[in-house]
């Protein structure tokens, strides 16, 4: 295990990939991994929750991740914040989903920051994801060790490129770029998986799938007008990535309320859950009220059946024609909130 664990932080510090030098040029602070893990020793429990397998990564996960981004962080007291994380695991939400970029200005704390303070000493009970924004090599491994720093650990269980872009493609494609970075990262088990979010291009997604060489797409659901801006992410993106075997997430699952507040959260979530193909949902949660409310959800969960989910895709014609939320503007940045 202490080989294992001074090869990945001698790799953080060292050479990713041809042409890109780390090591002793100042870029990467020093960091010290508070409680050693080890990636055999995980131990996930579902506590009964229903569960599916990620893509082909042979990982079980809660069908509901507890998303940790801009709700999450208007947690003002850290220890409510904490009070929610650890009853959230203790009963069978282990899939945390967070990023680099996801933090309280005002108050001054990432949600990273908040997360270590439970990893420090239940890591191997959390699958933990988190993403990157940087596209410049350098600058994205600033960011993971910033995170790993944060989080209070040597590895992560996922690792994504955040909100990939039609420009990002061939930019992520070239020799020695940000996608050959994850790469090493992931031989050397700083993180054991590799993908990427999207909340907008469909075919962006799409075309990333088809390089076969991620396990994960977290996606957001149809949000924009189908007559102005056609962005079919779950009918294009999904089928793409489940024909190179990645697990699938979807996020932006109950944010429809925001437009048509007459909609019920728990319809929101049990509709999601309904679709085929998803693997899971990422609900952003800041409240134990709504932990509460997504664990008897999971726990009594039946899919909707073709009827209600017509219903339900009527009622939200109005959301899908609605361009005035922050999400659906262009130059939209998902994190840094506040």
């Amino acid at each position: 295990m202490e080989q294992s664990d001074n090869s990945r932080r001698k790799f953080i510090r060292g050479t990713v990939g041809a042409g890109l030098l780390l090591a002793g040029s100042g870029l990467l602070p020093s960091w010290t991994v508070i409680r050693k893990s080890s990636i055999s020793d995980s131990v996930y429990n579902a506590k009964g929750l229903p569960t599916a397998m990620l893509g082909t990564t042979g990982v079980r996960i809660p069908r509901i991740a507890i998303g940790l981004g801009s709700r999450f962080c208007a947690i003002e007291s850290a220890e409510e914040a904490f009070k929610l994380l650890n009853y959230a695991l203790d009963n069978g939400l282990y899939y945390w989903d967070t990023a680099w970029a996801y933090d309280n200005k005002k108050l001054g704390f990432t949600s990273e920051e908040r997360l270590g303070e439970v990893l420090k000493t239940r890591r191997n009970e959390i699958f933990i994801s988190t993403k990157i924004t940087s596209r410049d090599p350098n600058e994205a491994m600033r960011q993971v060790e910033a995170s790993l720093k944060r989080l209070r650990t040597d590895h992560v269980d996922m690792l994504k490129i955040h909100d990939i872009r039609m420009a990002d493609v061939d930019k992520l494609s070239e020799n020695g770029s940000l996608i050959d970075v994850i790469h090493k990262l992931k031989e050397q088990g700083v993180t054991r998986f590799i993908g990427y979010s999207g909340h907008t291009e469909a075919e962006a997604m799409k075309m990333m799938a088809d390089k076969g060489v991620f396990d994960s797409m977290l996606m957001a659901m149809n949000h924009y007008n189908i007559a102005t801006n056609p962005q079919n992410r779950q009918e294009l993106a999904i089928p793409a990535a489940k024909s190179h075997g990645m697990g699938v997430m979807l996020m932006k699952v109950v944010r429809p309320r925001e437009a048509i507040k007459e909609l019920d959260p728990k319809d929101l979530v049990r509709y999601a859950l309904s679709l085929k193909g998803p693997d899971g949902i990422v609900v952003g949660m800041d409240s134990m009220e709504v932990v509460t409310s997504n664990l008897e959800i999971l726990r009594n969960f039946k899919p909707m059946d073709d009827t209600k989910m017509r219903t339900m895709a009527l009622q939200l014609t109005p959301f899908y024609n609605h361009e005035n939320l922050p999400w659906m503007r262009q130059g939209y940045c998902d994190g840094n909130w506040v």
